[in-house]
């Protein structure tokens, strides 16, 4: 009976021993973000993101507490911007680099991410969000392709005459028959293969996103997307949509942001933005909309707080496309800097240790978190790229 009860008590302590932590296990993955919009940000308000910001949700000093290995920078505009505007961003993603050439690194397939990442520095990618960028050109599209372009979201909110927005078939402005991809639209899939960009589809409509799929001899990305089922929004993928991404080989990537997430945020934020009505009047005249929005939940954190989904439904979002389709075809993909409200406690960078402790407690495995992390987003990068 002692040497069955000896051999118990070593067994315990060498399993205590060995045991992974949460934070041994988040610091062994290499995390990748697949989705974040500071660059705009950056340009517009002349912030230096190399050093610790008081607001907004990124710069490298939060990215190295949180563990972030991998960012992949949004380039983004409204509609009335294009390729010039695209072009600004990566100089100024360029410009960041140059400043801080120990701590980033711009980087284009997994082999030179997998080498910044040994070196200790974020390796940085680049993904163009809006169609329209390319300004219906062919020819434009490989440049930014060589300016280190690695997806290519075909549409933002607004359509481009050769795809439709998720928002515009939504709203009818895109009729039945005129949505999805054109002639021209399948060319800039074909071309994007080719050059080895990700075709990514969040953003776009039903019928672009299947036209897009069935077109694309390589594995696609949905780059910052939920589950429509849990939270029945436009943006958020059907299930038809997710089993379609489990037969293609591609990745969805979580958006964080809490009007996706939550089927119940709208209403709430609406009840928080009439209590301050007149304020965000003043503030709105002051500084646009979404800029007052912003600037009253920084006036209001713990009203706004009250508002936020927990983080438990970034993993049950996760848990449903898992359970569909299986846990390679999952990512993360935050949209950081580009909503006003994420989960409670997730408020930058810095917070994503917590999302690898949400994924422990629901019981995932080291090996699968691995693969939510980062190295689903490797291997699409890869199938998409050759190396």
């Amino acid at each position: 009976m002692k040497k069955i009860i000896c051999s118990l008590i070593l067994s315990t302590a060498f399993s205590a021993l060995f045991a992974q932590t949460p934070a041994k296990i988040h610091q062994n993955a290499i995390l990748v973000d697949t989705h974040g919009d500071i660059l705009f940000n950056q340009i517009k308000s002349g912030i230096d993101i190399g050093k610790l910001q008081s607001t907004g949700n990124f710069d490298l000093v939060r990215a190295k507490k949180g563990g972030l290995d991998v960012q992949v920078f949004s380039i983004w505009s409204d509609e009335n911007g294009g390729f010039d505007v695209a072009n600004r961003q990566i100089d100024s993603l360029n410009s960041l680099i140059k400043r801080y050439p120990s701590k980033i690194s711009l980087v284009r397939n997994a082999d030179e991410l997998q080498k910044a990442v040994a070196a200790n520095k974020m390796a940085a990618m680049i993904g163009v969000e809006g169609g329209h960028m390319i300004e219906n050109s062919l020819e434009k599209l490989a440049d930014l392709a060589k300016r280190g372009m690695i997806y290519l979201t075909l549409t933002w909110n607004n359509s481009t005459p050769w795809s439709s927005s998720a928002a515009e078939e939504t709203s009818g402005k895109v009729k039945p028959e005129k949505a999805g991809l054109n002639d021209f639209g399948k060319q800039v899939i074909h071309k994007l293969n080719d050059l080895g960009v990700m075709v990514d589809l969040s953003h776009v409509g039903v019928k672009t996103f299947f036209d897009a799929i069935n077109e694309s001899k390589k594995p696609i990305l949905v780059s910052h997307s939920c589950v429509y089922k849990l939270n029945p929004v436009p943006r958020n993928l059907n299930d038809e949509q997710i089993k379609a991404v489990g037969k293609n080989g591609g990745l969805i990537s979580l958006n964080f942001y809490a009007g996706f997430l939550d089927s119940t945020y709208s209403a709430k934020q609406k009840i928080f933005l009439a209590k301050h009505s007149e304020e965000l009047k003043v503030l709105s005249a002051k500084y646009g909309r979404s800029n007052a929005i912003d600037t009253l939940i920084a006036k209001h954190p713990t009203e706004a707080e009250a508002t936020k989904p927990s983080i438990e439904l970034v993993v049950d979002h996760i848990d449903y496309i898992v359970k569909m389709i299986g846990v390679d075809h999952v990512g993360l993909g935050a949209d950081f800097d580009g909503a006003e409200a994420f989960p409670a406690g997730m408020n930058s960078v810095a917070d994503y240790p917590k999302v690898t402790a949400a994924l422990i407690n629901r019981g995932y495995k080291t090996a699968d978190i691995n693969k939510i992390l980062g190295g689903n987003f490797l291997r699409v990068l890869k199938a998409n790229r050759g190396k």
